[in-house]
């Protein structure tokens, strides 16, 4: 692959199989295709994408990939799924990456989208670009799955972390929840595969924290997306009962 044209940007799928909460994860069934699935084809449905490519270590998640006719990398093990996303990138010239969780089957395309386009545009010094929304449910909020991220008034990232930031004490803030969605110039990717995990990175399990620790800025995008990220068995049900309600949506919209 590596004599393969150069492509503009494409979408890197992490996947592994030995999840703590959920093991076997990605192919989870969701409808009928697994989980995986669901993620390739929003990647395939945005517009400003040359690609999608599932990457893993897993030689089950390998086939089940080549049976789906989907683009798939082997990798060796890795700490975070960026991490796999940046072996992956060695081995796909492209000029950009967007690291796609394979948790995220609801992912807007048009999120992908803002991403991809804001990739385009970093100010100097800027590392990655990660997508958020606001969260509006006090469930979502006090959940520990789902990370939630506080930015600067030029919108990068201060902090992210599994408790509900910020703290309510002086006002009625507004919660902000990480998406897996991030944004890579290729020598971003290395330079985050050359810097050590931090304590907040270690003891958060977050890994967009290892360039904030390293003193680098992360971009942070505001996007439209109300899916859910399946982290848990429980959260998979959840998702099989939104399935249908997004495909009408989809649908109409088209």
């Amino acid at each position: 692959m590596t004599n393969a044209k150069p492509r503009r940007h494409i979408a890197v799928i992490p996947c592994r199989w030995g999840a703590s909460r959920f093991p076997g994860k990605p192919l989870a069934i969701l409808g009928d295709k697994p989980l995986l699935w669901h993620v390739h084809q929003r990647c395939l449905e945005a517009k400003r994408l040359d690609g999608a490519v599932v990457a893993t270590d897993d030689e089950r998640i390998e086939a089940a990939c080549h049976d789906l006719g989907i683009e798939c990398i082997r990798t060796g093990k890795h700490r975070t799924g960026t991490d796999r996303v940046a072996e992956a990138a060695g081995r796909l010239p492209a000029e950009a990456y967007l690291n796609v969780q394979g948790d995220e089957p609801f992912i807007s395309p048009t999120a992908i989208d803002a991403v991809s386009q804001a990739l385009g545009h970093l100010p100097p010094g800027t590392h990655a670009v990660n997508a958020y929304t606001e969260l509006v449910d006090a469930g979502a909020v006090l959940d520990h799955n789902v990370v939630k991220v506080v930015v600067t008034a030029q919108n990068e990232a201060l902090m992210f972390s599994r408790q509900p930031i910020p703290y309510p004490k002086g006002d009625r803030p507004k919660y902000l929840r990480q998406l897996g969605l991030y944004g890579f110039t290729s020598a971003a990717l290395q330079c985050f595969r050359q810097l050590q995990q931090g304590p907040l990175e270690r003891v958060e399990g977050v890994e967009m924290l290892r360039y904030v620790e390293h003193g680098h800025t992360v971009r942070m995008i505001s996007v439209t997306d109300d899916g859910v990220a399946v982290d848990t068995p429980e959260d998979l049900a959840r998702a099989e009962s939104l399935l249908t309600n997004y495909a009408e949506r989809r649908s109409a919209t088209r």
